[in-house]
């Protein structure tokens, strides 16, 4: 009974859009403060975080002597029940039990996690008394991992106390967590580099997920040779996620320009806003992208062009999670979470699944058309990096010019005609609209300010992309 009164609680807040957490709350400036944001109200300041990270071909190898300079004596070693099979996992545990470390492997990690996926990973955790985290798999393997150090540490607290506000409680976690190494084998979600897990909260059909710079990994290692056992649309979905995070940050609304400021630099969000340096990262994914991600989708054996692909994600990782996306990211999580029978390609699992990079690109087109107007040499530039010829191009036709780019790119690596394709019809937009509203930590920093109108007009847009 009280978890149906928590629901009912939800749906009222949502109808309501109201944020609570720290970057949006309106309470946010109660209390005693910095004096320079008692004067202005939006941020004047940006910070740059991001986990170790260690590359290299074979470098994974290492992990064993890793976990033996930590002192570990009982490693949770966290996968799928796909990898566990395959050599990624395998040449790791080679490396522990040559090292002499002592581990227990978790394989239950679903993809694309949920809330009850994530307590049961929590649950093994927390009866395991390990005292080092290493996950090893894609974004869903990561942030489950991450979850599981979180709640071994705060056993007292609920599962919702740590969880983004409105869903969650959005609570500052105030103890030191386990080392956790993040061992990423696609080139994709930037895991292994940020503060934030993601999952769908099955009871309201929405993603949502936990962000803090608390969850980084300790080291994130970043083996290339991983990535030559992903299945070509797994690399096309990956590549996706890392194209639309270099795309959102980059665009995203200027540090300088969020509000409201923080009145205390512990309570400023990990994301910030686009800045001058995850400017740097962010562009720089975008032409790694360009130049390589066809060629690794399209050959799986191209090292080259999957090493590359691995390094973009990274650099993107680091620029996103300090940035933040915005719009593409937040209508993705009700197109992932609202998902009824679509069957991806190349993806092992017995659910249905729109897997994140699909659900994200999905909007790309329109989303860009709709935030270059505020942004219009960005978007420009953007179009170009990806092969457009912008001589003539005015800035009033920066939307149509990045929208055309990204529909041709999108065609050329035969992604679904929109969500048309993947399952959706114009009757579920309400619903999708329903599930971005909570999402307004990332939403928030689109660059154009928007209404549920215009969210919905945005799914209608993409409904067909081609």
């Amino acid at each position: 009974m009280a978890d149906r009164n928590r629901i009912v609680h939800l749906l009222r807040q949502l109808q309501t859009a109201a944020c609570r957490c720290p970057a949006h709350s309106n309470t946010f400036h109660q209390g005693t403060g910095a004096a320079t944001c008692t004067v202005q109200k939006t941020d004047y300041a940006f910070e740059m975080a991001s986990s170790n990270i260690r590359y290299g071909k074979g470098v994974s190898r290492e992990i064993g002597m890793d976990l033996q300079n930590l002192g570990a004596q009982n490693v949770c070693l966290m996968t799928d029940k796909n990898l566990s099979h395959l050599p990624p996992v395998q040449a790791i545990v080679e490396s522990l039990e040559m090292n002499g470390v002592k581990y227990k492997i978790y394989d239950n990690v679903r993809v694309e996690p949920t809330d009850s996926s994530f307590k049961d990973a929590i649950s093994f955790a927390k009866n395991g008394s390990f005292d080092v985290f290493l996950a090893v798999g894609g974004g869903s393997v990561i942030d489950t991992c991450k979850a599981a150090n979180l709640y071994t540490c705060h056993p007292e607290a609920d599962f919702l106390d740590f969880v983004n506000a409105p869903i969650g409680k959005g609570k500052p976690i105030s103890k030191a967590l386990k080392p956790l190494i993040a061992v990423p084998t696609t080139a994709g979600t930037g895991s292994e580099t940020t503060g934030v897990a993601i999952f769908d909260f099955e009871p309201l059909k929405a993603k949502t997920g936990i962000a803090s710079r608390a969850i980084r990994p300790t080291l994130g290692v970043v083996d290339p040779t991983h990535t030559l056992s992903m299945p070509e649309r797994v690399a096309a979905n990956s590549g996706f996620d890392v194209l639309c995070h270099a795309l959102e940050s980059y665009t995203a609304l200027p540090y300088n320009q969020r509000s409201p400021c923080p009145p205390n630099p512990i309570s400023r969000p990990a994301y910030q806003g686009s800045n001058p340096i995850s400017d740097v990262w962010s562009r720089h994914a975008l032409h790694m992208v360009s130049k390589y991600m066809k060629r690794a989708v399209r050959d799986p054996e191209d090292l080259e062009a999957r090493s590359n692909m691995h390094l973009a994600s990274v650099f993107a990782g680091i620029g996103f999670g300090n940035a933040g996306v915005h719009l593409c990211h937040g209508m993705s999580y009700p197109i992932s979470g609202n998902v009824k029978t679509h069957s991806a390609k190349g993806y092992n699992v017995e659910h249905p699944l729109v897997p994140h990079g699909l659900s994200v690109v999905l909007t790309s087109p329109a989303v860009f058309n709709f935030t270059a107007p505020m942004c219009p040499e960005r978007h420009l530039e953007a179009a170009e990096i990806l092969g457009a010829d912008i001589r003539q191009a005015k800035r009033e036709d920066a939307g149509a010019v990045l929208a055309d780019t990204l529909r041709h790119f999108l065609f050329e690596l035969q992604v679904e005609d929109g969500l048309g394709a993947v399952g959706y019809s114009k009757d579920d937009i309400p619903a999708l609209v329903k599930g971005t509203i909570p999402q307004e930590r990332v939403t928030k920093l689109s660059p154009r300010e928007h209404t549920e109108d215009d969210l919905a007009r945005l799914f209608e847009a993409s409904m067909n992309i081609y």
